[in-house]
């Protein structure tokens, strides 16, 4: 009896061993494809992972890879591209169906999942930019620029000016002609903004213009 029981936990313990065994040897191979929404070639050889670096393999030129010795369980494949962005997906192999994995996308991290078909076949979601692109002349741009923008007042004040001084009378002439000569000097318009408000510049215009007057009749008297 004794004999009969160790034979039996003998029998157990190799069928256990070799239930075990076969179990580590049930391994597949993953396939599948990169690709772009345009179904242009890839032409470039992209590093492939599976659980952050446990399985590494390396597209084909025409965006095909395998990875094999794939055992049971939920995989993690990601793309390290330096170029183009692919989303991750997560595969779930099942030793009842490990020809007929599970796959889902994420597009990017925190995105809503969706289910991929197998054979894979990832499509690029983007392109990494690492430099800005330079932007040509834009009119648009530079009439943002503030200097633009007074060079483009000072030439219409150039312009209309003339035209509005021509139906003015001869003292608002000689008045809007003293207020841009006081432009060009800061000080002179300063003093007439300062006169303008205590009224003096009233008593300096007259007095001017008085002056004017005299040095006209020297002129007649003269002649």
């Amino acid at each position: 009896m004794f004999l009969q029981n160790v034979f039996t936990s003998y029998i157990f313990l190799v069928l256990g061993l070799f239930h075990v065994c076969h179990a580590q040897h049930i391994t597949t191979s993953l396939e599948g494809r990169l690709a772009f929404p345009n179904k242009t070639p890839f032409n470039i050889t992209t590093k492939i992972t599976l659980n952050s670096g446990e399985y590494t393999t390396y597209s084909r030129k025409d965006g095909s890879f395998i990875i094999y010795d794939v055992p049971p369980g939920v995989h993690q494949l990601d793309i390290d591209s330096k170029a183009y962005h692919f989303g991750q997906i997560k595969i779930q192999l099942l030793e009842e169906s490990m020809d007929s994995p599970k796959c889902l996308e994420y597009a990017y991290p925190g995105a809503p999942k969706r289910v991929v078909k197998y054979p894979l076949v990832i499509y690029a979601k983007g392109t990494y930019e690492y430099f800005e692109t330079k932007k040509g002349v834009s009119i648009f741009g530079m009439l943002k620029n503030p200097m633009v923008l007074m060079m483009l007042f000072s030439v219409g004040m150039m312009v209309i000016m003339p035209k509005l001084m021509e139906g003015m009378d001869p003292e608002e002439k000689a008045r809007m002609k003293q207020q841009m000569e006081a432009q060009k000097d800061p000080t002179q318009m300063f003093s007439q903004m300062f006169g303008e408000l205590t009224g003096s510049s009233e008593d300096q215009t007259a007095a001017g213009t008085t002056r004017r007057e005299r040095r006209e009749q020297r002129r007649v008297k003269n002649q």
